[in-house]
């Protein structure tokens, strides 16, 4: 008897309850319709998510004298569009025709600019496997990073943030898979082919943080740029600090632009994303691996919770066949691989 009073009760009180409040809610957006009450609300819902379009739709616009607040927008932009579903549920409750109408705008932005991401773009094949790392000065472990690598299946390998103390366990570990090595300051490249014309490039940091190498594959050669770009910070009192950056990735899209090899292939950190408009003197001559044969966003910073692929492959006159995040290692950036087509 007890237990069919509860279950009376609960169907009674729940059930007609839960659906008199959804009546209550569709009868309050009938006369809203009505007395046009609707179009009045939520103006201000609706202001926001049209300023939310007009950020994502003119990111470029954006300008960069005051903190370079265009850059620090652009590497986050994807993230915007999660301010879609909380304008979303404002409308909602603000019974707003005029607010759920206005945030069609920033959703239909966002699909434009990131739609082509969210689906698997990768096929099967490919003649060559590259992978690249920024592995962390300070990692604890450069032995297990070093195998974790290895392990990829990568022919031909970048790292990032090399210190003397860490450089020979990486030699070691990696000598075992990798036969040929060319290591310039704190960037190297690892690879199962022969290495040739191996040099640092300046890209005017006063140390050496690229390099340029041929690699001899069986496929034919290949240019490959390894470059570690310096870092941004956001300031309080300086915005985004990216000014020795954009110099830097000036100086490194010149070298590119001068390279006589068809064939060439950039790896590396450059602290920046491919809408970065600070990054388009590398960018606007090579295509991202990730953009055209990845699957997702292939974010790889930081590797705790990645909100930005700020590690980069970009080739140029290859074919792009698959793109993708390696397992997390001793780093605070996770790597990323890619294979093409030669």
């Amino acid at each position: 008897m007890a237990q069919a009073y509860m279950t009376e009760t609960g169907t009674s009180g729940s059930g007609p309850e839960h659906r008199s409040r959804v009546r209550r809610l569709l009868d309050d957006w009938r006369r809203g319709f009505r007395d046009r009450s609707v179009w009045r609300r939520g103006l201000v819902v609706a202001g926001l998510a049209v300023l939310l379009a007009l950020i994502m739709a003119l990111h470029s616009r954006i300008p960069n004298r005051i903190g370079n607040i265009g850059s620090l927008t652009e590497t986050f932009l994807p993230w915007l569009g999660l301010f879609v579903p909380v304008l979303l549920v404002l409308a909602v409750v603000r019974r707003s025709a005029t607010a759920l109408i206005a945030v069609l705008l920033p959703a239909l932005v966002w699909v434009n600019l990131f739609g082509g991401l969210i689906f698997d773009k990768s096929s099967a094949g490919g003649d060559l496997t590259v992978a690249t790392h920024n592995v962390n000065a300070e990692n604890s472990d450069p032995e297990g990073t070093a195998r974790k690598i290895a392990a990829s299946g990568a022919q031909v390998v970048a790292l990032e943030e090399l210190t003397g103390e860490a450089l020979p366990t990486y030699k070691k570990v990696l000598a075992e898979t990798y036969p040929y090595r060319a290591v310039e300051g704190t960037v190297g490249v690892w690879s199962k082919y022969p290495l040739s014309d191996s040099r640092s490039v300046d890209i005017k940091m006063g140390w050496t943080r690229a390099l340029r190498t041929t690699v001899e594959s069986p496929k034919g050669e290949f240019a490959v740029y390894v470059a570690h770009l310096p870092s941004v910070r956001v300031k309080l009192n300086a915005g985004f600090t990216a000014g020795q950056r954009d110099n830097s990735a000036e100086a490194l899209g010149v070298a590119i632009r001068d390279d006589k090899v068809r064939k060439l292939i950039l790896l590396g950190d450059l602290n920046g994303t491919m809408n970065d408009r600070a990054l388009s003197p590398v960018t606007s001559q090579l295509r991202s691996t990730q953009g055209a044969a990845g699957d997702g966003f292939g974010f790889s910073w930081p590797a705790s919770f990645p909100m930005a692929r700020i590690d980069q492959i970009m080739v140029r006159g290859m074919e792009p066949v698959k793109s993708w995040t390696l397992p997390e290692t001793g780093s605070d950036h996770l790597p990323v691989a890619a294979s093409v087509e030669l």
